[in-house]
């Protein structure tokens, strides 16, 4: 098996492992990271329950709102039948 590369190329070839390598390894030791991980999934968690949370407060709001509209409608409805 004869290699026909130039040293350039086997340089670059050997680079480009090494990068690689260096990739792989940062992301293995982030994923041994358990404090780390632990702490997204705690702030992700916070952020579901927050806008859970949002949601709600939003809905008696619309709620309010859509009551004093029909009550506004029911009052007109009364005064124009009482000034016929």
């Amino acid at each position: 098996m004869s290699d026909t590369r130039s040293s350039e190329e086997i340089r670059a070839d050997i680079e480009h492992t090494r990068e690689e390598l260096a990739d792989t390894a940062a992301e293995l030791a982030q994923r041994a990271d358990v404090k780390a991980r632990a702490h997204d999934k705690v702030e992700e968690t916070k952020a579901k329950v927050s806008h859970k949370v949002d949601e709600a407060k939003a809905r008696p709001q619309r709620l309010g709102l859509a009551a004093a509209v029909a009550g506004g409608v029911m009052v007109g409805l009364v005064v124009l039948r009482r000034r016929r």
